[in-house]
């Protein structure tokens, strides 16, 4: 009997943990392609904008300089992964699956 109760326990965490992590792929996917759709939206007033400041330096004399446009920061993608990896060590100690012990050691690890 100990035997049957210590492999649904396995199973429940394997499957707890497999859970966790296609819920993780999910988030992640979905930021991507959320992402992928702004850097469109950007890409494309970028255009625009570039297209009406051209419209009137046709019109303006040789002499007239072009304001240069900085790119836009990167997001920071390494820290949302910290925050991912965190919120997924959280959830497995809240299950039970980590001790206090272990969840603080991983937390270091992720923390540097």
């Amino acid at each position: 009997m100990p035997r049957l109760i210590r492999s649904v326990v396995r199973t429940a965490a394997i499957a707890g943990t497999a859970t966790a992590v296609s819920n993780r792929v999910s988030r992640r996917q979905s930021g991507r392609w959320a992402q992928q759709d702004e850097q469109q939206q950007d890409q494309q007033q970028q255009a625009q904008q570039q297209q009406a400041q051209q419209q009137p330096q046709q019109q303006a004399p040789a002499g007239a300089s072009q304001e240069a446009v900085p790119p836009p920061m990167p997001p920071d993608d390494d820290m949302g992964r910290k925050i991912d990896r965190l919120k997924e060590l959280g959830e497995l100690k809240a299950q039970g699956l980590l001790t206090e012990q272990e969840f603080a050691v991983e937390k270091q690890k992720v923390l540097g």
